[in-house]
């Protein structure tokens, strides 16, 4: 692992544009990754990044190295990694992955990976920024630069939000959880971990107020939410999306309806999801909350942390 490489994954959709995807390329081989995979990104089938088969490939072509890579970064979302999770060879990979402290990051429909890696092997992983997305993006986010580096490289890992609590609490427990409909989908699954005293986060993008309560009171009623320590909400790019039937219907108050069901906190104001500026969240290791008016604090510790040394991690920081 002194090389410092990136293994690419494309386990969900397509990454249409070619510049783009060259471009989160160029800027993580400036900062002293090497990268490899590289032609996953390229494939196409149907709206999807190869085939089932080239897609499972990605994943368990890694039992067969000798060393593993730094980190396994998520090309992109999309749709396509649900039909991949049958097929992942957990026993060889996850061992492979715990013993060599792999780091994996991504987020959206790569969801299903994360927590399929946790439900099957107890292996953690990063909800963080993607190639194409982030990496790649025409215009660089500096705060989800810094914040990868800070998170991957140190082993104390502090988020605040100035986001102000209805309830004053603190605690600790398994950090865990991505995408809300991915997340929802694997409910009644051996994919999705089976976590006692969690803290779970979710978040979502481009769906209506009710669709994201039906999806909690799908979690509600399978018993998910009722055995966490507490809920954290991230960001749901509502944007412009407004209820057909009812404009007063928001997340609002659909917030307000989960907490009314539950005896454990639901805080919100987490930097992460589909936007610009988000932060990176260790997903399957421990961390300790502390919430009141004033904001928001999640400390992470035990994940798996790789050397900065070699890397001129700087380079992710300037636009290129």
């Amino acid at each position: 692992m002194q090389n410092h490489e990136i293994a690419l994954l494309a386990c969900s959709g397509t990454l249409p544009n070619a510049l783009q995807r060259q471009h989160g390329v160029d800027r993580l081989q400036q900062a002293g990754f090497s990268i490899s995979n590289r032609n996953a990104i390229d494939r196409q089938y149907q709206r999807f990044a190869g085939t089932d088969q080239e897609r499972l490939q990605d994943l368990n072509q890694l039992t067969q190295r000798q060393d593993m890579p730094r980190m396994l970064l998520a090309g992109r979302g999309g749709y396509g990694a649900c039909r991949l999770l049958q097929d992942i060879d957990y026993q060889r990979l996850c061992p492979m992955l715990k013993e060599a402290g792999t780091q994996i990051m991504g987020y959206s429909d790569f969801t299903a990976i994360q927590l399929a890696l946790l439900a099957k092997g107890g292996v953690g992983s990063f909800a963080g920024p993607m190639l194409y997305s982030d990496f790649g993006g025409r215009k660089l986010s500096p705060m989800t630069m810094q914040h990868f580096i800070q998170a991957t490289t140190s082993e104390n890992w502090t988020v605040f939000t100035p986001t102000p609590q209805t309830s004053t609490a603190t605690g600790e427990g398994i950090f865990w959880g991505g995408n809300l409909s991915v997340l929802s989908s694997l409910v009644g699954s051996p994919f999705l971990p089976d976590i006692q005293g969690g803290l779970l986060f979710l978040e979502d993008v481009g769906e209506q107020p009710y669709r994201l309560e039906r999806m909690l009171q799908q979690l509600y009623l399978a018993g998910i939410l009722q055995r966490q320590k507490a809920i954290f909400l991230g960001d749901f790019a509502m944007g412009r999306i407004v209820d057909a039937y009812d404009a007063g219907y928001t997340l609002d108050t659909v917030i307000a309806q989960i907490r009314s069901q539950l005896k454990i906190p639901v805080f919100t104001g987490i930097p992460f999801g589909h936007i610009h500026d988000k932060t990176t969240l260790p997903l399957g290791y421990p961390a300790h909350f502390a919430a009141d008016e004033t904001g928001l604090t999640l400390t992470f510790t035990h994940y798996p942390v790789q050397p900065s040394t070699g890397l001129t991690l700087e380079r992710l920081l300037t636009e290129s």
